[in-house]
């Protein structure tokens, strides 16, 4: 059965809550940190009530936990995208590295994922993030570049990897040069590539 035109059903209605209430914290939480944002804040920026933050959110953490899986799963998407198309192992986790790199220069990204969400989230909640929102893809990526099933090693090797893009993402928004960092990820996916087949 159609709904009569001009008319929003209760999904509707609750997807365009969410959606607002998701974007005016997001914005709150650039502008001013997580520590510094009130909800009374979130919600007027949102334009809803304060009963209606929470019943989408049980507290402001649990909306910022939405904010930061909303933003993970956003740039796993971007790398999937890009890395998806490529000829060969190593020019996916090439292309998924220059992706990461984009992904990360919106505005205000790399705070809440590599900044905030830790210090909020603790690091074990952004880690099953990180794991729900397509961070095994990196671990799959180094899979096939390596050529062996993943084990302990190479899970360690996949966090290490992670790391490093994490640090160059960081040092990227306050101001370093993104050359320098895509050659050096370049030639360290290189090393890791030649290193194996030897």
């Amino acid at each position: 059965m159609q709904e009569i035109s001009g008319r929003r059903s209760n999904r509707e209605r609750t997807e365009e809550t969410r959606a607002s209430l998701l974007s005016a914290a997001r914005t709150l939480f650039i502008e001013k940190g997580y520590a510094d944002t009130g909800t009374p804040e979130i919600v007027k920026a949102a334009n809803v009530t304060r009963g209606a933050l929470y019943h989408h959110y049980r507290d402001k953490e649990d909306l910022f936990r939405a904010v930061v899986e909303r933003e993970a799963t956003a740039v796993s998407a971007d790398i999937e995208r890009r890395a998806g198309t490529a000829a060969n192992p190593l020019d996916a986790l090439t292309a998924g590295s220059i992706a990461y790199f984009d992904a990360m220069a919106v505005q205000g990204r790399a705070r809440l994922l590599l900044l905030d969400g830790p210090a909020v989230l603790g690091p074990e909640e952004m880690s099953r993030i990180d794991r729900e929102t397509g961070g095994g893809s990196l671990l799959d990526g180094l899979a096939a570049l390596l050529g062996r099933a993943p084990d302990l090693e190479m899970r360690a090797l996949a966090d290490l990897l992670s790391a490093a893009f994490d640090r160059a993402a960081l040092a990227i928004s306050r101001g370093a040069r993104r050359d320098d960092y895509e050659s050096a990820m370049e030639k360290l996916l290189k090393t890791l590539a030649i290193s194996e087949a030897r």
